[in-house]
């Protein structure tokens, strides 16, 4: 029983610490939470059951009717009700999201213009593919990608979408299966290199280019980073990094043999002659090659 009324309490001080983040007072959450367990009540059993002063109980039910929370439902006592959490929420929620947006073009009207010269850092998991994913979802024309297939996977459904959409989708892929990421006529798949063995470092980061306009990177092994801009010689680099890649996949399906033998297998006389220490042992250890 004293388990059962410890997890009460604590289920209550959570419910009344989120409704204090959408802007309630102390007062007004516990009597919003009062009157969702015993309907309907005067303000005098709402003070007693809430344990809120009976002077703060009368104010906070005049804020919360004023916010559609609670109604009245009677005279003569006065009694109230609260409103159903679904349609007081929903309301709530529609009114805060056709504030922001008024707000944000307000506010953008008034700031200067930065012409994306800035580079923003994102940081964990969840905010770097639910960025990626939202870039992918508002993508206009083209989407440019660079990627090992097993975080790649994470996005599969946001790209079907796009490709239905009629979006151009153009990916160099670490990995061995090109058709599992092609999603239509309007998507193209190259395996990294004609083998899609990732070799080093930067073969682990993540990349994307939407519309030719902006761009984000994200180291995906470890730690999750990921920095995003819309300053356009930042964004060139990152295209000129799939488009070099794509060049490269061509080459190697086309004369891959020939490569082979003037540079070794992954172009290795190439790579260990410009890698550092702790890249060429990369490269051995994903290869098994000296």
């Amino acid at each position: 029983m004293a388990g059962k009324l410890a997890i009460a309490a604590n289920e209550s001080d959570d419910l009344l610490a989120d409704l204090k983040r959408l802007g309630f007072t102390e007062y007004e959450a516990k009597i919003y939470i009062q009157l969702l367990r015993m309907p309907p009540s005067t303000a005098y059993e709402i003070s007693k059951g809430a344990n809120v002063p009976r002077p703060n109980t009368y104010h906070a039910l005049e804020a919360l009717a004023q916010r559609g929370a609670v109604l009245p439902v009677s005279e003569n006592p006065v009694r109230y009700v609260a409103a159903p959490p679904n349609d007081f929420l929903a309301a709530l929620s529609n009114q805060t999201r056709a504030l922001c947006a008024d707000l944000s073009e307000r506010l953008s009207s008034i700031a200067p213009s930065s012409k994306g010269e800035y580079v923003w850092m994102l940081r964990g998991e969840g905010n770097v593919h639910s960025k990626i994913d939202t870039l992918i979802e508002e993508s206009d024309t083209s989407i440019w990608i660079k990627a090992s297939d097993t975080v790649l996977r994470r996005h599969k459904e946001a790209l079907r979408k796009a490709a239905a959409r009629g979006i151009e989708i153009f990916i160099v892929l670490f990995g061995p299966d090109a058709e599992e990421f092609r999603f239509g006529p309007t998507c193209r798949v190259y395996i990294h290199e004609g083998n899609g063995v990732r070799m080093g470092t930067t073969d682990n980061l993540f990349t994307v280019s939407i519309d030719h306009i902006e761009t984000l990177t994200a180291t995906v092994e470890g730690e999750v980073v990921a920095a995003y801009t819309r300053n356009g010689p930042i964004v060139n680099l990152a295209e000129s990094l799939v488009r070099h890649d794509y060049y490269m996949a061509e080459i190697f399906a086309r004369l891959g043999p020939q490569i082979d033998e003037a540079f070794g297998p992954y172009l290795r006389d190439l790579r260990l002659a410009c890698f550092s220490p702790e890249q060429a042992a990369s490269f051995k250890k994903r290869t098994g090659l000296s």
